[in-house]
């Protein structure tokens, strides 16, 4: 189904008619993403990205990356708006869009996350498996997980233990995730993670889940001074995200422009996207360790309360995934495997 956005009037593909920056380029590809052009991802993958898409076309192919909505809509309107053409590229996040992407969403189970790179790595190939018919909207140039995702709270509200979690309001990032807070005691609030300084700022929510990676783009330190990380080699959670062209701006390149697209593409693509996770997640977690904020490593006895509870939220999801007519057994040991093989 078609939709309309503020943004529809903008064209897909440009010819080489276009003014400005772009004269020289045959075809001008407007991407568009929903956090600040600073943030990691953004300055570190997407750019260069782009740059590197437009060197090898010998500048036929102009990139205009548009961050923070700039053609309008909400980040959960991304995967619509490259669908239907409004902008030839997304990065998005899946879980933005709850329900639409089941299969996606076993990776984002509990304690399924080791590095973002080896996780991206891994959930590259089960897209190669498992997720071909599920995005079949899209001409997908990569997917790609973030590193292990832990808990920030505000400084009255500390997580030292899973009994800590009653009650807390914390914000999610997608029902799977939002599922696993609710099990382990806590009031989810979905937002999207743009919305997380002013929801902290206000007292809307006592703290959030994200990766290291993204905290110093949302104030993080500043605004949730606890963090809560759990022992041995599983982070918490991850999130999945989508990195897509629009199929029919893609299918209008000529063949040695869609290689330039095609070399661009896939697993060396996941691999950077996840390797630029794990570089920011160092870096947040050095921010908020010289801001002095107080870090919480939880013991091997107390992670296992919290495993034993993500296990939970693992089988009620295969068995959702089965009722939907899926197999969720398979899906679920095929993430593992890939997980596993892809290594730490």
């Amino acid at each position: 189904m078609q939709r309309t956005y503020l943004a529809a009037g903008i064209c897909g593909l440009v010819l080489s008619m276009s003014s400005g920056s772009a004269m020289a380029a045959e075809v001008v590809l407007k991407l568009q993403h929903f956090l600040p052009p600073q943030a990691m991802i953004p300055s570190a993958v997407l750019t260069p990205w782009a740059e590197k898409v437009e060197k090898e076309s010998g500048g036929r192919i102009d990139v205009e990356i548009y961050p923070a909505m700039q053609l309008g809509g909400k980040p959960g309107d991304l995967v619509d708006q490259v669908a239907d053409g409004v902008v030839d590229i997304v990065w998005t996040v899946t879980g933005y869009t709850p329900g639409r992407f089941p299969k996606t969403e076993v990776f984002e189970l509990p304690f399924m996350v080791t590095t973002g790179e080896a996780t991206s790595k891994a959930f590259q190939k089960y897209y190669e498996k498992n997720l071909k018919d599920e995005l079949a909207d899209f001409h997908v140039l990569a997917v790609h997980a973030h590193g292990p995702g832990l808990i920030h709270t505000i400084a009255s509200k500390p997580v030292e233990s899973v009994e800590a979690m009653a009650g807390l309001k914390l914000r999610g990032t997608s029902k799977v995730v939002n599922s696993m807070l609710e099990a382990m005691g806590a009031s989810a609030v979905g937002m999207p993670v743009t919305a997380v300084p002013e929801a902290l700022s206000k007292s809307v929510i006592d703290g959030s889940v994200a990766p290291w990676e993204v905290t110093p783009a949302i104030k993080v330190a500043e605004l949730a001074p606890n963090h809560t990380e759990f022992s041995g080699d599983r982070g918490l959670y991850t999130a999945v995200f989508l990195f897509a062209m629009n199929k029919d701006s893609y299918e209008a390149l000529p063949d040695d422009l869609k290689k330039v697209i095609d070399d661009n593409s896939g697993l060396p693509l996941a691999t950077k996207f996840g390797a630029a996770m794990d570089a920011g997640d160092v870096r947040g977690r050095d921010i908020a360790v010289k801001a002095g904020n107080r870090i919480i490593t939880l013991d091997d006895a107390e992670t296992a309360k919290w495993r034993e509870l993500g296990d939970k939220v693992a089988a009620d999801w295969i068995e959702e995934m089965n009722g939907r007519g899926l197999d969720g057994s398979a899906l679920y040991n095929d993430a593992i495997a890939f997980i596993n093989e892809s290594g730490q």
